[in-house]
């Protein structure tokens, strides 16, 4: 009995060969389907009038001299997906991946006039092969998942975008845009980076993100060089993701629950918020007036949190003079291990950040360095801390 997909996958190769000459894309108006270990490769353009949505094989495009396009009618739903082709894959319809793409070569472009078309991620499937000349220049979209990073970008920028909602995601889509959100070259309308909810925050000249989503997430964006991250504080823990709110019309703060990297290059994650209630999102921080704030001198610190009442906790000198404060902690290697807003000297040793032991797990013996913000004070200041834990730590 012959095998279904291998005949197609000769068909197509045969008839991309043969006829390169007299035929500028292949047409499907009937019902194909790629079964099992089935492979399929597209030499020329593809237009889908058909159906082309119930596969298990590798579905894959390659070209050495040109550009290639996906368009017609109906939307595929490929499997396995592969992508080589060095000028650029154009999506003109919604393509769907149930299992796996694989970039190889070349980027996948699609409208960003037109958001509704997009290559969609769909339940548990997964792509590999990323990078600044391998990505989707345009929109991305996931659906029925609580957790993914979009690979997107433009030009030769690889700038992901990742999600983590509360609970799955019907759908969600999102582009990034290497331009001035003062003046956008493709979204209809202006987002004044001067207009802020409050005089302290400031908001990137340079690039943005547009992502929809209904559920309350945490997003985490990146940054390179040339974001200019410095232009928005003296520390990364400065920095803030900051959204344009639909209804209020101006920029806001929506937190930064986590920082890692340089000025060069590193990532921000968000505090909770419903992705659809901003027009798009960027990065920020605090403005030149928190920037130069006056200088004090606070203490660096010794804590042996060992229980027996001496320098157990973190304790800051004229703390109570400013209720509004938030306090930060970091290891040697910059990464955030403590962090508090409304600080009442309660630190103990103990991390309440994930991902550096666990929460409530006692920090090991070393050198720290701190970052205290006086908001009622409008003092910034950056201290050390030598922390001796107990010896069962």
């Amino acid at each position: 009995m012959r095998n279904t997909s291998t005949f197609i996958y000769i068909v197509c190769t045969l008839l991309c060969a043969l006829n390169s000459y007299s035929q500028d894309a292949v047409h499907n108006y009937g019902n194909i389907q790629i079964h099992d270990d089935g492979l399929v490769g597209f030499h020329m353009d593809v237009i889908n009038n058909g159906a082309f949505n119930q596969n298990k094989g590798l579905v894959g495009f390659y070209s050495m001299d040109k550009a290639l396009t996906i368009s017609g009618g109906s939307n595929p739903i490929f499997y396995d997906f592969e992508v080589a082709v060095d000028n650029d894959l154009y999506i003109d319809n919604t393509v769907g991946i149930s299992n796996n793409a694989s970039f190889i070569t070349g980027d996948i472009v699609t409208n960003r006039m037109v958001s509704e078309v997009n290559i969609n991620f769909l339940n548990d499937s997964f792509y590999i092969g990323e990078g600044n000349t391998t990505k989707v220049d345009g929109y991305a979209a996931m659906s029925n998942k609580s957790e993914f990073t979009y690979p997107i970008g433009q030009f030769d920028k690889l700038r992901p975008l990742t999600i983590a909602s509360e609970s799955s995601n019907d759908y969600t889509k999102a582009a990034y845009y290497y331009e001035d959100p003062n003046t956008p070259s493709i979204i209809g309308t202006s987002f004044d980076t001067s207009l802020t909810e409050n005089q302290f925050l400031s908001v990137s000249e340079y690039e943005f993100w547009h992502l929809e989503g209904s559920i309350p997430s945490k997003v985490t964006l990146t940054w390179d060089q040339d974001s200019n991250a410095n232009l928005y504080g003296d520390f990364i823990t400065d920095l803030k993701v900051v959204g344009w709110s639909i209804i209020d019309k101006v920029w806001v703060n929506l937190g930064n629950s986590n920082v890692e990297g340089d000025f060069n290059s590193g990532s921000i994650t968000s505090e909770d918020f419903v992705p659809s209630d901003y027009e798009i999102i960027t990065i920020g921080g605090n403005s030149d007036l928190l920037e130069t704030v006056s200088n004090i001198t606070l203490d660096n610190y010794y804590m042996t949190p060992n229980g027996d009442g001496i320098n157990d906790y973190l304790e800051i000198e004229g703390i109570e003079g400013s209720p509004n404060n938030t306090l930060q902690i970091f290891n040697r290697y910059g990464r955030m291990v403590f962090s508090k807003k409304n600080y009442t000297n309660e630190f103990n040793g103990i991390s309440n950040v994930n991902g550096v032991i666990a929460k409530n797990i006692g920090l090991p013996s070393g050198i720290y360095f701190y970052i205290i913000t006086l908001n009622d004070l409008n003092i910034k200041h950056q201290g050390y801390l030598y922390l001796s834990t107990r010896e069962e730590n």
